[in-house]
């Protein structure tokens, strides 16, 4: 606790030269009066031309309950942090701050927020999140200014009308709360909206002016009350990410396919009997459909080959074997290619061939070798898996803009140097040959190279930056190898990754090198000989799939609950974890979590 005057004094005195006071994690219970008395009356001994007017204070992770209407005099605050105290109520002299941009009291006990905080008409930000607000004032809608609102885990039950009046809002979080309407006028009236998070409330239905909002990147409601979805979302032509998991979704309207940024589609734990094949023409990067009523998917999946992540558990699929459905992606998408229709030409020439038994109804590698490159010439896919190949075939860079090549299940030895001539190929996917030495001189010379797939290759050692050749991979599979892999920091060659697949490599624990891939959304190091999770897994914060399968983990860290709900999916069978219940474990990856997050000590909850 500070309680000499003197000191108090210092402090003030040089927050005046700086213009910030930085009272937090004092362990205060109360601010000092004489804080507010000296940032009132300047001081009698200073240098005037010296003071800087006080803009920014924080007095935020203290145990303070209450707070003096003197706070309302420091006229010249821009930033207030009150967050992290015991506050349940806030003075009605801090609508008085007029220049005041920023203001978060997150994490307090508030249960009402003052009914003027719409004088406040320079307000940018206001973080009012982690309280036990059930409403908002109407006067909010005076800030005409306001551009994020953060009003997520309070008890709120519906959003003021008057919201619509805060034209510049482009962040809007009310995640966690009692919400079951959004007006229609509330979108009509939000042009500059970006970012809407909704997950976790009682929403039934959405209104179709939701299709105004042009603007929105990232949509989120998850774990909501939704039936339908409405077709106007095709007017939301900047999104994204669209997070509908944990709802009551009977279908997916056809409109969805008109969304052409769309990167990540969740649609997990809803009641959906089918995918619509007008969404198939979509360019996405996850796709979610696990615990739903799926009995089979359309062919034309198979031509989305931007797809790294296809989940589909918990599905009564019939027309799917289960090796597929459960299997990797590429291996899914392969079978649905074959099963797509074929092209006039393709089918006469088929039709004229003799029966063999093969999809491409002829005999010889070169006669398949080029049904497989015109085929490509409309998909920009080169799928000749399972060929007997013992070499690359030239059909791989004599077509310049083929983006995807699939010689997985193969007898390829080397990569050839022509590969630097395929400009615009951007998935490699090589599992499953015969490759030992590892080609950084030839991955290094294919500019667009974002995916790269060499699991299951008798590689026999990795030399010196092995990985700096291949730094903006996004995509990297290398399970089965038989060696090791060099050791950290070697993978922080790659910051860009997302997906890391590491399946039987060896490993004995998690690498340091996983903490620098910040990007990282799916880490997969199952079937190894990993005993412990660190607690720093949880920096990885856009983690959506972990798998640590078939390990000899036998307990997980509470503090892996934080990464609910980003998290989505926890694979941890296969471990003997002999702490958590088997019926917990079998509720899936939102009850393990939210069961970790319990355990966590309320003081270290950050």
């Amino acid at each position: 606790m500070m309680d000499a005057v003197g000191g108090i004094e210092r402090m003030i005195k040089a927050a005046k030269a700086s213009g910030s006071l930085n009272i937090a994690n004092r362990n205060l219970t109360e601010v000092p009066p004489r804080i507010y008395n000296l940032l009132n009356e300047g001081g009698s001994e200073e240098k005037w031309w010296e003071v800087v007017e006080i803009q920014k204070l924080d007095i935020s992770h203290n145990c303070i309950t209450a707070l003096s209407d003197q706070l309302g005099g420091i006229g010249s605050l821009t930033i207030l942090n009150l967050s992290h105290n015991q506050l349940t109520t806030l003075p009605a002299a801090i609508c008085n701050l007029a220049l005041l941009k920023t203001l978060d009291v997150s994490r307090n006990s508030i249960a009402e927020l003052p009914s003027d905080l719409g004088l406040l008409t320079s307000l940018v930000r206001l973080n009012c999140s982690h309280n036990s607000l059930s409403k908002l004032p109407d006067s909010l809608g005076k800030c005409s200014e306001l551009a994020e609102l953060k009003a997520h885990n309070n008890s709120l039950v519906t959003l003021p009308e008057e919201l619509k009046c805060c034209a510049k809002l482009s962040n809007l979080n009310i995640e966690s709360n009692r919400i079951g309407e959004l007006s229609e006028d509330l979108f009509s009236s939000l042009p500059n909206l970006t970012e809407l998070s909704a997950g976790k409330n009682a929403i039934t239905a959405l209104p179709n002016s939701l299709g105004k909002l042009s603007k929105l990147v990232r949509i989120d409601f998850h774990q909501n009350r939704l039936t339908t979805l409405p077709a106007t979302i095709a007017g939301c032509t900047a999104l994204k990410e669209l997070y509908l998991g944990d709802n009551l979704l009977k279908a997916v309207p056809a409109e969805v396919g008109q969304l052409k940024t769309l990167s990540n589609l969740d649609l997990h734990s809803n009641q959906l009997t089918e995918f619509p094949a007008m969404a198939c023409s979509l360019r996405l990067s996850l796709l979610d459909l696990s615990n739903n009523n799926l009995s089979g998917l359309p062919s034309e999946l198979g031509s989305m080959t931007s797809l790294r992540k296809l989940l589909l558990g918990g599905n009564p699929m019939r027309s799917l074997r289960s090796t597929l459905v459960l299997g990797p992606t590429p291996a899914l998408l392969r079978y649905l290619q074959s099963r797509m229709p074929s092209t006039a030409a393709e089918t006469e020439a088929q039709e004229q061939a003799p029966e063999t038994g093969n999809i491409f109804g002829t005999v010889g590698q070169p006669d398949q070798i080029s049904r497989a490159a015109r085929r490509a010439t409309s998909s920009k896919i080169l799928s000749l898996p399972k060929k007997n190949l013992v070499e690359v075939p030239a059909a791989v860079w004599e077509t310049t803009d083929i983006t995807t090549v699939d010689l997985t299940h193969n007898q390829i030895k080397v990569l050839p140097t022509e590969l630097s001539m395929c400009s615009a190929l951007e998935v490699l996917m090589l599992s499953h040959n015969k490759i030992a030495e590892w080609p950084s001189a030839v991955l290094g010379s294919v500019p667009s190279l974002q995916e790269l797939h060499l699991a299951y290759n008798p590689i026999r050692e990795f030399p010196q930056g092995a990985f700096v050749a291949i730094a903006k991979l996004v995509v990297l599979d290398l399970s089965g190898i038989p060696i090791m892999l060099p050791p950290p920091p070697a993978l922080a060659e790659m910051p860009n990754l997302q997906d890391l697949l590491l399946r039987r490599t060896q490993l004995q624990d998690f690498r340091e090198d996983f903490r620098s891939l910040q990007k990282l959304r799916l880490l997969d190091v199952s079937q190894n000989s990993i005993s412990v999770v660190p607690e720093w897994i949880t920096c990885l914060a856009r983690l959506e799939t972990l798998d640590i399968s078939d390990n000899n983990v036998s307990q997980l860290p509470p503090k892996l609950g934080l990464l609910e709900p980003s998290l989505k999916h926890l694979k941890v069978d296969g471990n003997p974890l002999r702490s958590i219940r088997r019926g917990i474990l079998e509720k899936g990856t939102n009850t393990l979590l939210r069961y970790l997050l319990d355990r966590i000590p309320a003081g270290e909850r950050v």
